[in-house]
């Protein structure tokens, strides 16, 4: 008898069928991969088994008992647990007191701080994670948030995880981590059902692969008898290509942007760099090495930079954003929840906010038929899955709000555009689509820096990568010497092998 059964699982949203008819089965202690394009129903599916989400219709069985996961606190009752892509805490409390949110400890009805901290710390030990319990979530950076999570899922002794995009944060070392972590809980008989767009780590982790496509169920295959070509294409139900972008063979412009000797204490030290117009700048380094702190000091979001940055051959002013984006500069962060959107806003209006001043009346009131029209094209060209340019932002797919949040930026027309990890989250199908948008940016002579925990990301668009190391830049490599071994040298500081 399998261990866990989806039987007939439909799910509607607002506009949309997210699932229809889905039917698999699960066994026990098995690695099971979901995979589909965005907005396939992926993450709705474990969101249901979790008890995030009611289902419309079916049922689920484990061990042959029908489960009903009405609410994550009952999921949990029932051994499950799910490790979400989209992090969900609150910032103001320490790590303890979130990772013992669900089940506070008390003594004589009074919370046990000193039981809540000795909880966390061993839910911490279990993943070998050795953050201190008393800090802030907010003081933390996204990967360490993600380990924070996990942590929450697997301290709670749940027999089954749902992991969705559990590596979209994390370094190369801190991945290899998970991994060997997800060996262990195999062991243990733990069944993991693992929601991930990054092939590699599909066939490298997962004993079964299910594919979902527009909410339906393509295919449920063991990983032995399956190959990448063929999950893409049951994915897609089309052939993808990721082709050598058509700017790297084009003749770049005028400098867009030099930065000189900027600095943040604490943070980065003595960066010097220039991008050229058509030109496409990869920044790479391991997490905390100090990338998006410094995109975000150029755009204006550190108030103790200090050096020079000059757009389009004229110094502006550091510690300003709306400065930075006056002279023509923009920017895609890493967290498209907390900073890319506003949530509570529709499609159409999180398009339009970076290019408002181009869509208003003298008196400031929107042109209400430009902004559909600039909104709409943008979203169309980025093929965003959404019931209509009024849907709620937040009833998209993880990856169709990425492309929501590059919209934005693609309808002011910047000189220069920073996108922090654009395809985090994405899917096959969509990172060629987002590859193939930054390729006509740099045709169009826009230039662009690209921060990517991807090396094959950076490899694919860029003419030059520059390797960034505990604050300081430590080399720059040409497109022609690319090569993903080198970089992760450069990155990690290890010597090449001699002799």
């Amino acid at each position: 008898m399998p261990y866990l059964t989806f039987s007939h699982i439909t799910k509607r949203f607002p506009g949309v069928l997210a699932l229809d008819d889905v039917s698999f089965t699960v066994e026990r202690g098995e690695c099971h991969a979901l995979m589909g394009e965005n907005g396939a129903g992926k993450s709705t599916l474990g969101k249901i088994l979790a008890g995030v989400h009611p289902a419309d219709g079916g049922e689920i069985r484990v061990d042959g008992n029908v489960i009903h996961p009405t609410d994550p606190h009952r999921a949990r009752q029932l051994g499950i647990a799910m490790v979400h892509q989209e992090l969900a805490f609150c910032p103001n409390l320490t790590i303890a007191e979130n990772l013992c949110l669900g089940d506070l400890p008390k003594r004589f009805g009074v919370v046990s701080r000193a039981k809540m901290r000795e909880q966390a710390r061993a839910m911490l030990k279990e993943i070998e994670c050795g953050l201190d319990v008393d800090v802030p979530i907010s003081r933390l950076s996204t990967a360490q948030e993600q380990l924070v999570q996990i942590a929450g899922a697997v301290g709670t002794g749940a027999n089954i995880i749902v992991m969705d995009e559990p590596t979209s944060s994390l370094s190369v070392a801190e991945s290899e981590h998970l991994f060997n972590l997800l060996g262990l809980l195999k062991q243990r008989g733990i069944t993991v059902i693992y929601v991930s767009h990054r092939m590699e780590e599909i066939f490298q982790l997962c004993d079964t692969i299910t594919v979902l496509r527009d909410g339906r169920l393509v295919a449920t295959e063991r990983i032995a008898r399956t190959n990448h070509d063929r999950v893409v294409h049951q994915m897609v139900g089309r052939e993808v290509e990721f082709k050598t972008p058509h700017h790297v063979a084009l003749e770049l412009g005028e400098p867009v942007l030099r930065v000189e000797k900027l600095s943040s204490p604490g943070k980065f030290k003595d960066i010097s760099f220039t991008i050229r117009s058509g030109e496409v700048v990869g920044l790479a380094g391991l997490v905390g090495a100090g990338r998006t702190e410094i995109a975000q000091a150029i755009f204006g979001l550190d108030p103790r930079v200090f050096g020079e940055v000059y757009v389009g051959g004229k110094p502006i002013a550091l510690r300003s954003t709306p400065k930075m984006m006056a002279a023509g500069v923009g920017m895609l962060p890493e967290d498209r929840k907390r900073q890319g959107l506003v949530l509570s806003m529709n499609c159409r209006e999180n398009a339009s906010l970076a290019a408002l001043d181009s869509m208003t009346w003298p008196l400031g009131v929107i042109k209400r038929s430009d902004e559909r029209a600039i909104t709409h094209n943008f979203l169309t060209r980025l093929k965003t899955r959404m019931a209509s340019i009024e849907s709620p932002v937040a009833t998209l797919s993880g990856g169709n709000q990425q492309k929501v949040a590059l919209a934005k930026w693609l309808a002011r027309d910047c000189q220069l555009l920073m996108v922090d990890e654009p395809t985090r989250g994405v899917d096959v199908g969509a990172k060629a689509e987002i590859h193939t948008i930054l390729d006509e940016l740099a045709r169009a002579k826009m230039g662009l820096l690209v921060i990517s925990s991807e090396l094959p990301e950076l490899i694919n668009l860029c003419r030059r990568i520059i390797v960034v190391r505990e604050g300081r830049i430590v080399g720059e490599l040409e497109r022609d010497n690319f090569s993903q071994t080198v970089l992760l040298r450069m990155m990690a500081g290890v010597a090449a092998p001699t002799g």
